[in-house]
C-alpha cells in the first residue's frame, strides 16, 4: 500500500504535490491545512486522514486534534505538534506530526516517527517537502520528496514602499481564501515572495503589514 504524507499546507496545494500524490491509496495530513478546499482537492486523489493544526480555526472544528488509524495492518498515530505526542508511542508502527516545517525521520524503539515537513508557502529558505510511504508485510519504506524552488527575487531598500503595498494586497486577497499562487498570478508578483507574505500572515494572527515587514528584515 502506498500512502502520501504531507503537512502544513497553509492554504496552498502545489501542482507538484498533487502529482507526487498520484497513485497513493491514502493521504495523511499533519495539520495546518487552513482551508477546506485543500481537503476537498486531496480527496479527489485518495481518502484523507487529517488532524487539526494550531492555524486551523472555526472551519476545522470537526477535524480531530489526535487520530489513531490502521492502514494495511500498520498502526498509525497522528497529531500536529510533536510535543503533544503520548509519552509512550510503542503501541504504534508509524507516528506522523508536523508544525516545525522541517522534515524529520527517526525511530523510537520499533516506532517510526515522521514529520514530512511543510509543502505549503515557503518559510524563508526552508525546503518544501513531503513524503510517501510504501507499506508491505509490516515494513514501512519512506521516500522524502523535495520540491525545488527558484530563488526569491531580492528587493532593495528603496522598494520598501512598494513592498508594503504588496503586503497589504496579499493580506487582503488571502483573507478571501485565495492561494499565494493565485495572488501572484493575478498581480504579477514573485511567487516565492507572495508565499512568504501569506505564510507570515497566516501563522501570526493579527499581524500588520509593518509587522510582516519587520519579520522579513525591513
Amino acid at each position: 500500500m502506498k500512502i502520501g504524507i504531507i503537512s502544513d499546507t497553509h492554504g496552498l496545494l502545489r501542482p507538484e504535490i498533487i502529482e507526487s500524490l498520484e497513485g497513493c491509496e491514502s493521504i495523511l495530513h499533519g495539520g495546518d491545512i487552513n482551508r477546506q478546499e485543500i481537503i476537498d482537492q486531496l480527496e479527489e486523489i485518495a481518502p484523507v486522514y487529517a488532524v487539526r493544526g494550531n492555524n486551523d480555526k472555526d472551519w476545522a472544528e470537526q477535524i480531530p486534534l489526535f487520530l489513531e488509524i490502521e492502514l494495511a495492518g500498520t498502526r498509525i498515530y497522528m497529531t500536529h505538534k510533536k510535543k503533544d505526542l503520548p509519552a509512550d508511542v510503542g503501541g504504534y508502527d508509524l507516528v506522523v506530526f508536523g508544525h516545525s516545517h522541517r522534515y524529520e525521520k527517526k525511530t523510537q524503539g520499533k516506532t517510526l516517527l515522521l514529520n514530512p515537513g511543510s509543502c505549503g508557502p515557503r518559510r524563508f529558505h526552508q525546503a518544501i517537502t513531503m513524503a510517501t510511504a510504501e507499506i508491505c508485510d509490516g515494513d514501512i519504506n519512506v521516500t522524502r520528496i523535495e520540491i525545488p524552488q527558484k530563488p526569491m527575487t531580492a528587493l532593495s531598500k528603496p522598494g520598501v514602499a512598494d513592498l508594503k503595498k504588496q503586503i497589504e494586497i496579499v493580506v487582503k486577497e488571502t483573507q478571501k481564501n485565495r492561494s499565494p499562487e493565485e495572488i501572484a498570478n493575478k498581480y504579477g508578483y514573485d511567487t516565492a515572495l507572495t508565499e512568504q507574505i501569506a505564510r507570515l500572515y497566516l501563522t501570526h494572527p493579527g499581524v500588520t503589514a509593518d509587522g510582516i515587514m519587520t519579520k522579513m528584515g525591513y
